[in-house]
């Protein structure tokens, strides 16, 4: 849970799950209804999971009790990694996925994290909504998996920790910051200086209360929700990344759906996914102030001098050759010229 898994890993480790869900009791039952599960990483009271509840109860009420989707919130089916695996081999139907977490498969799948690149949401939802999130899903669907159109917003990302304001480059060398499991971040991290440690989300308070961790970063409005005002005590606004998660199922399971079951489901998804990113901008506008009443101390560094950090390290140039020459133009066309 602590490491970057390899490819070779996720490979193998969905060939085991598919041979123990192959001698498992089917999802779909025999009378016409269809139960299935959704996983995600999100705690409860997220946007993220009261949009999903509704929606999944809609789908339900729509189908006349056909289609039941359960919901899973807060990791409760296991961390990211292992929601991912038991997705592809099919132990579970549907999951609250992050793009870095499907990029060991679907590498296009963390473009959208790279350093700087978005300025504002109208670029993120051009972007995602547009050429480069259709980029992204067919990647996705090439790995046996189903991604569902509209993206769910986690926000720009800001660096928390409990040691010094983060004003330069320089304040971030030997900070121990959290980092989802994902090479993008971890690169990113190590081209500013600090120490990245992979955690869960689930670990990430008490690592924080316990002194393991110095730091992590995340949108002010998932710092609000998970309380990390009380393990933490300045919030430098870097705006550094944008994180996104994406409804993904397995391709089969979702494909012996009858159409017109898939449709209403997708529908009610698609509308969840829009009225989250309305939810959480509306969450975003309010964090701040709540924070800072909170005693948490703000601050805006220059965010030029942190790309120039990364261009000089080569993590511009590492990420333009492994996402290729035709996804960096993508990118490009919504962030302008990066590195």
């Amino acid at each position: 849970m602590g490491t970057i898994i390899s490819r070779r890993t996720l490979l193998a480790g969905s060939a085991i799950l598919a041979g123990g869900f192959a001698a498992s009791r089917p999802v779909f039952g025999q009378d016409g209804k269809f139960t299935m599960k959704c996983g995600a990483n999100a705690p409860e009271q997220t946007p993220h999971v009261v949009r999903l509840r509704a929606a999944f109860a809609a789908i339900k009420e729509e189908t006349g009790g056909q289609l039941d989707i359960q919901m899973f919130p807060a990791s409760q089916l296991g961390s990211d990694n292992d929601m991912f695996l038991q997705v592809r081999s099919g132990a579970i139907d549907l999951m609250l996925n992050a793009g870095t977490n499907m990029s060991t498969l679907a590498p296009k799948a963390s473009i959208a994290a790279v350093a700087f690149a978005f300025k504002d949401y109208d670029t993120v939802w051009a972007a995602m909504d547009g050429e480069l999130g259709a980029q992204i899903r067919q990647e996705v669907n090439s790995i046996g998996l189903v991604c569902l159109p509209k993206a769910f917003d986690v926000g720009f990302r800001q660096i928390t920790n409990s040691v010094r304001p983060i004003q330069s480059p320089a304040d971030m060398k030997g900070l121990k910051i959290r980092s989802p499991q994902s090479d993008i971040y971890f690169s990113m991290f190590r081209g500013l200086g600090a120490a990245p440690v992979a955690k869960t989300f689930s670990e990430v308070y008490q690592s924080l209360q316990t002194k393991l961790l110095d730091g992590q970063e995340n949108s002010l409005a998932l710092i609000q929700i998970t309380k990390m005002y009380e393990v933490q005590k300045y919030i430098s606004m870097t705006n550094h990344g944008w994180e996104y998660q994406w409804m993904i199922a397995n391709q089969k399971k979702w494909g012996a759906l009858p159409e017109k079951l898939r449709i209403i489901a997708e529908t009610h998804i698609d509308r969840a996914a829009v009225l989250q990113r309305e939810d959480w901008a509306g969450l975003m506008s309010k964090a701040d102030g709540f924070l800072k009443e909170k005693a948490m101390v703000f601050n805006t560094p220059d965010r030029a001098a942190f790309k120039e950090a990364l261009v000089k390290s080569g993590y511009y140039a590492e990420w333009q050759k492994k996402f290729g020459a035709d996804a960096w133009a993508t990118l490009e066309r919504y962030s302008g010229k990066l590195g």
